[in-house]
């Protein structure tokens, strides 16, 4: 058996003094994954404009997606854990045994379609040669899983007795 020699645990309020007990939510939220939310926004936004230039005609643009969007489309995308239906349309149903108005009233349906059809977490222009055995078989998720690291290490040390769900 080890002996733990972790520093003291939970949150590191050098880091982050403006958090408390009293912080919302969102601020914890927000704490870890701001960042994330950028570059979701930058690479979505490229992948669907590069989409665009290698159409030679298609429908109207749409716009793109705001920060204001992202954050609608990882809420919805998360309250879908609470409420499981068979098909990601049947969140926006009207039938009665479907019904969730949270959905509907949170994000257009095509729109929510549209950002998960689109979204990126790095620039396909730089994907590496996968004939190379030493290539980063994960450089689709890189960016997403430096950042975390980052802020995980930044923002929290673990305690002892730790139990990942």
């Amino acid at each position: 058996m080890h002996t733990f020699t972790g520093g003291p645990r939970g949150k590191r309020n050098s880091e982050a003094p403006h958090l408390n007990d009293s912080s919302s939510s969102l601020s914890v939220f927000l704490l870890y994954f701001v960042e994330i939310i950028t570059l979701l926004l930058v690479q979505t936004n490229r992948y669907y404009h590069d989409h665009l230039k290698r159409l030679d005609e298609g429908p109207s643009p749409q716009p793109d997606v705001t920060e204001a969007e992202m954050l609608v489309f990882l809420a919805v995308t998360i309250q879908m854990g609470h409420y499981i239906w068979d098909k990601l349309t049947d969140y926006w149903s009207r039938a009665y045994n479907f019904h969730t108005p949270f959905y509907g009233n949170a994000m257009k349906r095509d729109r929510f379609f549209h950002i998960l059809r689109f979204l990126h977490f790095t620039d396909n222009r730089n994907e590496p040669d996968m004939r190379d055995e030493n290539s980063d078989r994960l450089w689709k998720m890189r960016n997403l899983f430096e950042i975390l690291n980052e802020k995980f290490s930044k923002f929290y040390s673990p305690s002892e007795h730790l139990a990942v769900d």
